[in-house]
């Protein structure tokens, strides 16, 4: 076969097939993001920056730390290079017994945990979560905790499944289901929450869990040799290796858990909307880095692994090369953007109903630090998934426990600062937050060099030059536009204003004749464009 080298997947098929299922998985957290934030901007408006909103995302945080903990990344990146493993030296049956037994033993931990959230709620959220509560708000968290935590055990499952279809090179549905997720959240504002109030938001948390499941069980079901086994595979060597690479990524995610859990417990202390603003920013953020660094991430482990297990470490160094330039190329501006609109862009999609000109003053603040620290957030993304396909979870769990670890005292140190400064204290919340990723990207960085023996060091810095030149010049188009043109409605001036900045700097590019484009450009020709 053309491209193949004796069974072997060489630099230029592996690129290819890394650009057309990054651009599935692009193009549809796009879909997802665009429904995530429809969600948000309904939540925003109906319950604004109060109490209500304050106790839902303080229960939703601690639903999220279990699934994370339990069946979230650390789960997936240490399940899919073992399974794709198997996979590629044709070992299915094998596949499928452990696969078989990670989910059983993935659902009973996830059943017991959440049986004992529901006993203690009041007790997590009084000594854990938001100790700074009122009594009022106290109830009600433990109320909605009780809800969202059944939510649990099913994206448990669901975020095994992705890893099962992602090990197929099937990327579609897997990422088109935070879409889904969304969907149930927005059915519960619409549907239940005129009736059951913000318990109606926190069933719909729970639908949307169903419908992330859901919506991917057509394409599982057609996978080649699937069966099931009912075994916990305690005594399979391919379960333990699981384990043995979960273990420290879990340590991992626990530190990154409790960093967000820290900006909830701080933050129940300060004024009243700043656990909804950070809530609220944080996606904002999120957005263009899961567009960018996920879609790119999720598509290249696969390839990453598949080339690991055969031994084709120069293959894999030029593929992760490539694909950390095409992500800073795509970060860079979108940082920028993100800093200069920042409260036009709020205002826009939150601010009506519930939501006034001061919760959008509290959300930018927050949404401004956070956006500083977007492209160290997809370099971690990238260069973390390709750790794990070299199964070492340990390294970019270290390196991340130690960033961390710092986080915890920045966000301490930050917050007051910040209030001493007379600024709004939860901004300092988001800064620890984008100050220790940016560390982490770089010690990473450093690391994967090292372990590869070089990583096109010079080719990705000229990347960096060339993207922060461009986005300077973007900038500052955006500055005057923002600052000295009038047009109304705000939508058009915001729309106007982003597709300028977006033409300058894709001028800025080809005037530097930066190859990236031609990449950034294959990711989609090879997803719309080229036969199946």
């Amino acid at each position: 076969m053309a491209g193949m080298r004796n069974g072997t997947l060489t630099g230029t098929v592996a690129n290819a097939r890394i650009a057309r299922a990054a651009g599935t998985v692009m193009a549809a957290f796009v879909v997802s993001n665009l429904v995530g934030l429809a969600a948000k901007t309904m939540t925003a408006r109906v319950f604004g920056t109060g109490l209500e909103s304050n106790a839902f995302f303080a229960a939703n945080r601690f639903s999220e730390i279990l699934f994370n903990l339990v069946a979230g990344g650390a789960l997936g990146s240490a399940f899919i290079p073992v399974f794709s493993g198997l996979l590629a030296v044709n070992q299915r049956e094998k596949a499928w017994k452990m696969a078989s037994a990670i989910a059983n033993l993935v659902t009973l931990v996830l059943l017991l945990t959440s049986i004992l959230a529901l006993v203690f709620a009041p007790q997590i959220v009084q000594t854990i979560l938001a100790p700074g509560f009122s009594a009022q708000e106290t109830l009600l968290t433990a109320r909605l905790l009780r809800i969202q935590v059944l939510s649990s055990v099913v994206f448990g499952l669901s975020g095994l499944v992705m890893g099962i279809l992602n090990s197929h090179q099937h990327f579609l549905l897997p990422a088109i289901g935070p879409a889904f997720y969304q969907l149930g959240w927005i059915l519960g504002i619409l549907l239940l929450a005129p009736d059951m109030g913000i318990d109606g938001l926190a069933w719909g948390v729970v639908l949307g869990s169903v419908l992330h499941l859901l919506v991917k069980l057509p394409v599982l079901i057609r996978l080649p040799g699937k069966s099931y086994w009912l075994s916990l595979g305690l005594r399979m060597p391919e379960v333990r290796e699981v384990a043995r690479l979960m273990a420290p990524r879990l340590l991992g995610v626990a530190v990154i858990q409790l960093n967000f859990l820290l900006n909830t417990f701080l933050a129940s202390y300060q004024p009243e909307g700043s656990i909804t603003a950070l809530s609220l920013a944080f996606p904002l953020m999120i957005m263009p880095e899961a567009a960018i660094a996920q879609s790119i991430a999720i598509a290249a482990l696969p390839t990453f692994a598949a080339q690991v297990a055969r031994g084709q470490i120069a293959e894999m160094r030029s593929s992760l090369a490539g694909t950390l330039r095409v992500a800073l190329i795509l970060s860079v501006p979108a940082a920028v953007g993100l800093i200069l609109l920042r409260e036009p862009l709020v205002a826009l999609l939150y601010q009506g109903r519930e939501f006034s000109a001061q919760s959008t003053q509290l959300v930018a603040w927050a949404l401004m630090w956070y956006a500083v620290g977007l492209v160290g957030h997809c370099m971690v993304e990238i260069t973390s998934r390709a750790f794990y396909a070299l199964h070492d979870t340990r390294t970019p769990v270290l390196v991340g426990v130690a960033t961390m670890t710092l986080n915890l005292g920045l966000s301490f140190l930050f917050s007051y600062l910040f209030g001493r400064a007379g600024w709004m204290p939860h901004g300092g919340l988001a800064l620890a937050n984008s100050t220790a990723t940016a560390l982490e990207s770089v010690v990473l960085l450093l690391l994967m060099r090292r372990r590869l023996r070089g990583l096109h060091g010079g080719r990705i810095l000229v990347s960096l030059v060339r993207s922060g030149a461009a986005a300077a010049g973007m900038g500052v188009v955006i500055w005057l536009l923002q600052s000295s043109v009038d047009i109304a409605p705000a939508v058009l001036k915001l729309a106007l204003t982003t597709a300028a900045g977006m033409a300058v700097y894709g001028v800025l590019l080809i005037l530097q004749r930066a190859e990236e484009l031609t990449r950034i450009t294959a990711m989609f020709r090879e997803r719309f464009m080229t036969p199946k």
